[in-house]
């Protein structure tokens, strides 16, 4: 501003041309910003759930689950609503793109969409206990049986069980090749129980890619729950990598006698539930297979 005054004192010196382009110069530019881009008003519902992974009415259910704690005070013009923070998270999951380029296309800085990304799962997670539960009581359990039984006429199965690997990316820490897996890359081994409408009902997402199947089952609450009986004579069907239990069926090393080809059959048959579930998941949210 002083030199502003500076150069209209000067003025009678220079031509009128000239004195504008010096102010010009000087002057403070003003910032612009390309306006966001409203995927929810954008889109219709069939194109809006290609691309976020859920319907719009979906979308707004969760919204409405979780947007108290994603308000952010800011007295900034560019501040993030709840909404956009939420699409931004989804779109994340839905691509597996790297934090980047989906920042470029949301018009954020890729630090922000890290912090969204992190802030936006923290809040889901905090849903878990509403939406993935065990089937409590005996008329809950009694329709999860009648689900599997349709499937293959394996009776008492209360949920499907299984481990997937989730990639991550390196650790960076002493502790880091705990996460290597078999297959030699980083990844969460996730261990869930389904029903046969492939909706999960347990899910223990702690233990590096290192650990066994059944080392995660033998620590988890949910074998605690099937020794004290929680769940009556509810059964567990699972794949080779686990042991048999009173309450966990394997499949069977060598099936010779006709029973036991039908009791393989059917076992394997239902069990197989929990793969399909996994795969549904993965498609759906592609960032759990890409880290």
């Amino acid at each position: 501003m002083i030199r502003l005054v500076q150069m209209i004192r000067q003025s009678s010196s220079s031509s009128d041309e000239e004195f504008i382009i010096d102010v010009l110069q000087v002057l403070p530019r003003p910032r612009y910003f390309r306006d966001r881009l409203n995927p929810f008003s954008e889109y219709d519902d069939t194109d809006f759930k290609q691309r976020f992974r859920l319907s719009k009415m979906m979308f707004m259910e969760l919204l409405n689950m979780i947007q108290d704690d994603l308000h952010h005070n800011s007295h900034r013009n560019m501040s993030l609503s709840p909404m956009l923070q939420l699409l931004i998270a989804l779109r994340y999951y839905a691509t597996g793109a790297f934090q980047a380029v989906l920042g470029d296309h949301i018009c954020v800085h890729k630090s922000t969409v890290c912090r969204i990304v992190k802030k936006v799962s923290r809040c889901i997670a905090t849903l878990k206990p509403q939406y993935i539960q065990m089937p409590k009581t005996e008329l809950e359990r009694e329709s999860v049986y009648e689900g599997f039984n349709q499937l293959r006429q394996f009776p008492n199965v209360i949920g499907a069980i299984d481990c997937t690997h989730i990639k991550i990316q390196s650790p960076n820490s002493n502790i880091g090749e705990r996460f290597r897996n078999r297959k030699g890359y980083f990844s969460i081994n996730v261990q869930a129980v389904c029903k046969s409408n492939l909706q999960f009902t347990n899910i223990v997402a702690r233990w590096p890619g290192s650990v066994h199947d059944s080392t995660i089952f033998d620590n988890s609450l949910l074998r605690a729950q099937f020794e004290n009986h929680e769940f009556g004579d509810a059964l567990l069907l699972g794949d080779g990598g686990y042991a048999c239990r009173n309450y966990l069926m394997t499949p069977l090393a060598n099936p010779i006698t006709e029973a036991e080809k039908r009791y393989q059959k059917a076992q394997i048959g239902t069990r197989n539930v929990i793969e399909r579930t996994f795969g549904v998941w993965k498609r759906r949210f592609p960032v759990l297979s890409v880290g």
